[in-house]
């Protein structure tokens, strides 16, 4: 398998890159809840620093992303993940466990405020591609019993199958979202300019730690740009 970046995305975003981190033979069941509750409060601290202006949408990383969704055609009222989770800190919400992997990724995507993704190896069929889409991809999102397909001009992350995850990392689909039963999976990183990118590379690095110690496994980290723009899983 392939993760491929697409030229079209690369056209929008020359200064992007993605970083992928590729881990298997994973136990994502977990009755420590206290650890990953921890994890995801003090995680919920540091991301505050992020939150300099009074006007949530003044803050740098939320006008970053707000400004990039401008780039491509997107669903009304799309938003990066990175301002979902940054809103709910600045709201003063708790972050409540889900599932190891995700709990993980979600604890890294606060504390240096970049889009985090997961999906399940095992049910993506053929390549991963982020790229364009054509308009009509096939779509189920988290939570949802019916079909919302991607629009044209629209950047998902896609198989053979469909849309995995649209408007970069904003909405998941059920196919391939991260359960207890996932025992191989492939965790994404988005950043769209050389600031983030360094965020982004220690994001990763503290990631693949964090996942290699809990699950007692070794990563493989790959990171694709213009000039690299594909890795073989």
């Amino acid at each position: 398998m392939k993760v491929i970046v697409e030229s079209e995305f690369w056209e929008l975003f020359p200064e992007a890159q993605i970083n992928i981190l590729h881990i298997k033979d994973i136990n994502n069941q977990t009755k420590d809840t206290e650890y990953f509750s921890d994890l995801l409060k003090q995680a919920a601290k540091e991301a505050q620093k992020f939150l300099t202006e009074e006007t949530f949408s003044q803050n740098p990383v939320v006008a970053q992303w707000r400004e990039a969704f401008t780039r491509f055609k997107t669903k009304k009222g799309a938003r990066s993940s990175i301002e979902a989770l940054l809103k709910r800190v600045n709201q003063g919400r708790a972050f409540t466990p889900i599932n190891p992997l995700v709990d993980i990724y979600n604890s890294i995507s606060l504390k240096y405020a970049v889009p985090c993704g997961g999906e399940d190896l095992e049910k993506i069929q053929g390549n991963l591609r982020l790229g364009q889409a054509t308009g009509g991809e096939n779509f189920l999102p988290l939570g949802a019993e019916e079909d919302a397909p991607a629009l044209p001009g629209e950047i998902i992350y896609y198989d053979d199958a469909g849309a995995i995850c649209r408007c970069l990392n904003w909405r998941e689909a059920q196919r391939t979202m991260l359960t207890e039963e996932t025992t191989e999976a492939i965790l994404v990183i988005e950043s769209i300019n050389p600031q983030q990118a360094a965020r982004a590379n220690q994001a990763m690095e503290e990631m693949k730690q964090l996942m290699e110690t809990y699950f007692e496994v070794k990563g493989t980290s790959e990171i694709l740009t213009k000039d690299q723009p594909e890795a073989e899983l």
